[in-house]
């Protein structure tokens, strides 16, 4: 079966991702894997990252790890950035050979309690989100293998909470010695060598977007989202264009319906701003995004039913599309929606 909307995975930009990154910061990384690999599929990127030599991964809840391991086997170390959360949390990560990030007193003490274990501590810089303060980073625990915080402003390079960040977890691990340090998140990547500590851990750069939300050439486009013209219409200056008359044509046009719409992951919020590539141009969306559709200003284009037009690609790039729409790529590449297939290329 064929369907009208395909989110495409470009598995060697992915790696070159993975080694733009390595070589601009000259240690390993150690990739996020997260909300199905942002997207994308974490088992089918994990498989591909560690052919490029990747044996340690992030997610971020129990659920999402064991289905890690089941897809990569054995081999990597995967760590569980919700910590040991949960009843029966440390039994699960057990047997799924799966390593808590601790964030609090309570998660050490649980973990510990039950046996303990190869673990990481999150130590919280300045972001309050999780973690412990600095001030109150525990003494060192049996089976701490690594120490990490995470940058609130990495998008931002002369934001000085930055530097910061940096020092406090610099003076922070130092009660922690021999144990691996890891700070520098897709942004962080980009702020200088003394930001790579021992390991860098990278999420959105690897899946194509830029480090400070904009589209940067050092970073390659991975993921295309192309949907199929249902049917290449006419419409007459004054008649409208879907719900609520949200776009009323001003001259005689030629309107696409093409086949996805927010029950596939594009926004409401492109209305109107949103664009896509057809026909070798960009053109707008005119009017509401409907649950399984938009509409597409085509008129003057060789198009009909069956063409495609892409949302974002390498010719409507993830950030530009996703600045459109008034968000970040995050959003827009965890959106697209499971009844979209990937396709591995």
């Amino acid at each position: 079966m064929t369907a009208p909307a395909v989110l495409s995975v470009d598995l060697d930009a992915l790696a070159r991702n993975y080694r733009t990154l390595e070589r601009l910061t000259g240690v390993p990384v150690t990739p996020v894997v997260k909300a199905d690999g942002y997207g994308l599929g974490a088992a089918a990127v994990a498989r591909r990252l560690m052919l490029e030599g990747a044996r340690t991964f992030f997610i971020a809840r129990l659920s999402e790890g064991v289905l890690l391991r089941q897809a990569v086997g054995p081999e990597p170390v995967i760590y569980v950035l919700d910590g040991c959360h949960g009843e029966g949390a440390p039994a699960a990560l057990r047997a799924a050979d799966l390593r808590p990030v601790l964030n609090q007193p309570t998660q050490i003490t649980a973990w510990l309690d039950s046996g303990g274990g190869p673990s990481a501590l999150q130590i919280d810089t300045g972001m309050n989100r999780i973690g412990v303060r600095p001030e109150d980073a525990p003494e060192p625990f049996a089976g701490l293998e690594l120490v990490m915080s995470h940058l609130a402003c990495a998008d931002e390079p002369d934001q000085p909470m930055n530097r910061r960040q940096r020092d406090l977890f610099a003076q922070a691990t130092q009660r922690y010695p021999g144990v691996t340090r890891s700070f520098a998140n897709s942004g962080g990547c980009f702020l200088g060598p003394d930001f790579a500590f021992d390991q860098v851990r990278p999420g959105i750069c690897l899946y194509g977007s830029g480090p400070t939300g904009r589209p940067d050439d050092r970073i390659a486009p991975v993921a295309t989202l192309l949907v199929d013209i249902l049917q290449v219409r006419d419409v007459l200056a004054g008649e409208s264009v879907g719900y609520s008359r949200g776009f009323v044509a001003d001259r005689p046009m030629q309107v696409a319906t093409c086949a996805a719409g927010y029950a596939d992951g594009i926004l409401r919020r492109y209305s109107p701003d949103g664009q896509v590539w057809v026909g070798g141009e960009m053109r707008p969306m005119l009017g509401r995004v409907s649950m399984d559709v938009i509409a597409v200003d085509v008129t003057g284009l060789d198009v009909t039913a069956g063409d495609q037009v892409e949302v974002f690609g390498p010719n409507r790039l993830l950030d530009d599309a996703a600045a459109a729409a008034g968000t970040i790529s995050y959003e827009l590449l965890t959106s697209v929606m499971p009844r979209v297939p990937r396709r591995y290329l």
